[in-house]
């Protein structure tokens, strides 16, 4: 018989989640990002961004500032395993890198993609309060 593995499924934990990851897990969740979107925004591979979930030590320092962008929050809101998880108020992971990549297009492709956003969020809108 031939055994079908799926690569995408987590694990099920050993042992109960540090801290710092779960953390770090609740963080990326609220910013909507899986550990492959989250690890290709910071330049990291996917088995990091994994180990640091599952990790009692904070990711390293040079990857801390890039985390925190990608996600949305402050490096202190990574570190600081006192407060609450903060609310975004803006765009985070892949929606603000979009935004980022749009930002340097031309003021005319600007206002074309201003349009279509605006539409399909009023169709939403519609469809949502219907």
């Amino acid at each position: 018989m031939k055994r079908v593995y799926n690569f995408l499924m987590a694990r099920p934990l050993t042992k109960p989640r540090a801290k710092q990851g779960e953390r770090l897990l609740k963080l990326r969740l609220e910013a909507g990002l899986s550990q492959v979107e989250l690890a290709e925004l910071i330049g990291e591979p996917q088995q990091n961004v994994a180990y640091w979930e599952r990790s009692e030590k904070p990711p390293r320092s040079d990857s801390l500032p890039r985390i925190a962008k990608a996600l949305g929050v402050k490096v202190e809101d990574i570190l600081n395993l006192e407060t609450e998880i903060p609310k975004k108020n803006g765009p985070t992971g892949r929606l603000q890198k979009i935004f980022e990549e749009v930002s340097e297009l031309p003021r005319g492709q600007q206002q074309k993609i201003i349009e279509f956003v605006s539409a399909f969020v009023a169709q939403y809108k519609q469809v949502k309060t219907a």
